[in-house]
């Protein structure tokens, strides 16, 4: 009797767990380019993960739960007596004691998906990346506005490894219905000490190297050259006009034994 009792069980487990070889992947970076930020993770939403645990006449949502990998693995369930976990950002210290509850959204359609090529539209790439991408740390304020009353999803730390879940809820009966297997380590970006900030606008390759070389030769040549020109004839102009002088002096000299015989 007892053994029947554990078959039944593990078919039980077996058909709640079917799909956990699947979990969040973190965005390809064409969709989200600089992910993860310092304080973001943008995931891809569970497309046509939950499909085998969809059934008609019923309503589900898809939570997402985000937790530090610091967190004990004992205290990483998200499910209590098949009901979702409630545990917010300031129940967990931000993840550090387990996961809390990121964000809520619907079941995205497995049927009729965005379409990636409409990424390159520029009408039509908000509502792409809006249905396909999830953006894990992207509200600043809920954490300090007191009239706030839905799921908080504050910004991430700085240099820090998370790790993200989706669950499946079946929100007709409340009751859990599918889940992922918790993602692989995400880490967010660390913070630049000012004094290793390259200052530079932009990184140079060797060949961007020998190029400006180049042109900062060519440059000193150029300029080198227009002062030799300006200078020629400035030498020009010079003798010029002294040897007009010496002419005029010349000639002055000349007339004035003329006017004294006269």
């Amino acid at each position: 009797m007892c053994n029947s009792w554990v078959v039944l069980a593990f078919c039980c487990l077996g058909q709640l767990y079917a799909d956990q070889s699947l979990k969040p992947q973190i965005a390809a970076s064409r969709l989200a380019a600089n992910n993860p930020t310092l304080t973001t993770v943008t995931l891809q939403k569970p497309f046509c993960m939950f499909d085998s645990s969809l059934h008609p006449n019923k309503s589900y949502a898809v939570y997402l739960y985000a937790m530090k990998e610091s967190a004990s693995v004992i205290n990483s369930l998200v499910i209590n007596s098949s009901k979702p976990l409630d545990s917010t950002f300031q129940q967990t210290r931000g993840g550090q004691l387990g996961p809390y509850k990121a964000a809520l959204f619907n079941v995205p359609s497995c049927a009729s998906p965005p379409r990636l090529a409409d990424v390159g539209d520029i009408n039509k790439v908000s509502d792409v990346l809006k249905q396909y991408l999830f953006r894990v740390g992207d509200d600043g304020t809920c954490l300090h506005d007191p009239n706030f009353l839905g799921i908080c999803n504050p910004p991430l730390a700085p240099d820090t490894t998370y790790r993200f879940k989706y669950l499946l809820l079946d929100t007709t009966e409340g009751i859990v219905k599918d889940q992922t297997l918790w993602s692989d380590p995400i880490k967010t970006r660390r913070v630049k000490l000012p004094s290793k900030i390259d200052t530079w606008p932009g990184r140079r390759s060797g060949d961007m190297i020998v190029i400006a070389s180049i042109l900062s030769v060519l440059m000193f040549l150029l300029l080198a050259g227009f002062l030799a020109s300006v200078s020629s004839v400035v030498i020009s102009e010079d003798s010029s006009a002294e040897t007009r002088r010496m002419s005029q002096t010349i000639q002055q000299s000349e007339l004035k034994p003329q006017l004294s015989s006269e």
